[in-house]
């Protein structure tokens, strides 16, 4: 079986994802793939890998997750899709050390002993740091954002290291990334790539993040531009999203508000400079699959 893991990051689903593949379960089912409730494995699968830290599965801790987390069709399914923001941590130790995720090859090793035998593959949606770190601190305990970043500076801050150290300890584990700030344009082309499905099948809520962010009346004309044209590719489909948003977009769902001490425009302007160089180095990381506008 293949288990498709989503594990976050931080700050940027909110279980949108999990809702859109929800959304297409049913219609997935006769290709085998499955789509569990959120409530059948997140605290289960928190708990069996703590407790991997001091010990190794049993025989057939396998079987008892799989009978717990799938329905009674389980025989059936080829491609299991499972959603965990806190996967790799809770908020508060997203920086434990002034590094990011640092648990995250000790976790990752341990869904591969409780899934030994089946196909591991892990996506990742990641942020600009000028943004995600804001976001993040916002969600944990600490008062203050020093303690937060625990010795990080946020200039320093880099997914490909992340990424890097996870293609290191599991080189049999590949990565799919993409950029949260590109979501709306390729949301489609996610929940299809993880489905491990046509690339121009129709499923349902391809467009619902590009409705956060249009216009009523853009979405109304984009919808009535495609319908009209029904034979365009995926990345003619883009182009008129990003026409589309040109003229229609809602500036106060692309705009985000900072307020940080010292995090000035300057500041922000470098961080995402650095962002973007990252981007391109992850991009030709061998075994890691970006996935761009």
């Amino acid at each position: 079986m293949q288990i498709i893991l989503h594990a976050g990051v931080h700050a940027t689903d909110e279980d949108r994802l999990l809702r859109g593949l929800s959304r297409n379960a049913e219609a997935w089912r006769d290709d085998g793939v499955a789509v569990p409730g959120p409530s059948r494995y997140r605290t289960l699968l928190s708990d069996a890998v703590q407790a991997l830290a001091t010990g190794t599965p049993g025989p057939e801790a396998r079987d008892v997750l799989m009978e717990t987390i799938l329905t009674e069709d389980a025989e059936h399914v080829g491609r299991m899709i499972l959603s965990h923001r806190n996967f790799f941590g809770v908020p508060k130790l997203a920086l434990r050390g002034g590094i990011l995720y640092a648990r995250a090859e000790e976790r990752l090793g341990a869904l591969k002993s409780l899934f030994a035998g089946d196909g591991i593959e892990l996506f990742l949606g990641v942020r600009d740091p000028a943004t995600f770190l804001p976001a993040v601190f916002a969600e944990a305990p600490q008062t203050e954002f020093t303690e937060f970043l625990d010795g990080l500076a946020p200039e320093d801050l880099r997914w490909s290291d992340l990424v890097r150290r996870l293609r290191a300890a599991h080189p049999d584990v590949p990565i799919t990334l993409w950029a949260n700030e590109d979501t709306p344009l390729i949301w489609g082309q996610i929940l299809r790539t993880m489905a491990g499905i046509e690339a121009d099948r129709r499923i349902k809520g391809a467009f619902d993040l590009l409705s956060e962010i249009m216009e009523p009346e853009g979405m109304k004309r984009f919808r009535a531009y495609l319908a009209e044209h029904p034979g365009l590719t995926e990345h003619q489909r883009r182009r008129v999203m990003v026409a589309f948003l040109d003229k229609y977009a809602r500036a106060d769902a692309i705009e985000e508000e900072l307020d940080l001490p010292g995090w000035d425009a300057t500041r922000v302007a470098a961080l995402t400079e650095r962002y973007e160089e990252d981007l391109d180095a992850i991009a030709r990381m061998p075994g890691v699959k970006t996935i761009a506008p």
